[in-house]
């Protein structure tokens, strides 16, 4: 008595090469999952950094009250700020200086801590009838298109005076 066995010769391999596209598809999309988390992970780590430089020129106008008006600066005025020599004498503990030079002083330190903070970060500050409204504006994608352009992300905090 003999046994007919069928070869399916083969077989096995389609098996392995289907597995193995099931799971590069797979792979993929885990890979994908995890890029837009890291994505939105910097997107909200930059809003919490928008917000806090928001709140601290808040209360730096709060702290000045007397120069309030000289806080209100557009994005090109407040990237043309520069320290005097009058605004480093603010930074001597025995050495007083005018509200102005302090408001100036602030805002300088504003700039170039959204300069360090977000990528192409820039801010202004409008005051309208005693209320203030503080937008702080950065790029979210760091690579700009053919013409410069990138997305620009705005944060704005208003409050009253």
């Amino acid at each position: 008595m003999y046994l007919s066995i069928k070869k399916s010769s083969g077989f096995t391999l389609i098996e392995v090469l289907v597995a193995v596209v099931i799971l590069t598809g797979g792979l993929l999309g885990l890979v994908a999952l995890q890029a837009t988390g890291l994505s939105n992970n910097q997107s909200a780590y930059n809003r919490s950094q928008a917000t806090q430089l928001s709140y601290d020129i808040a209360d730096r106008m709060r702290a000045n009250a007397s120069a309030v008006a000289s806080y209100a600066v557009t994005e090109a005025a407040l990237s043309a700020i520069s320290c005097t020599d009058e605004c480093k004498t603010c930074d001597s503990s025995g050495k007083a200086c005018s509200p102005a030079q302090l408001a100036n002083k602030d805002l300088l330190d504003w700039k170039n801590a959204l300069s360090s903070s977000f990528p192409n970060g820039k801010g202004s500050i409008q005051i309208v009838n005693g209320f203030c409204s503080i937008s702080v504006n950065w790029s979210e994608n760091r690579d700009a298109d053919s013409n410069g352009n990138s997305d620009v992300t705005t944060f704005v905090m208003s409050f009253q005076l």
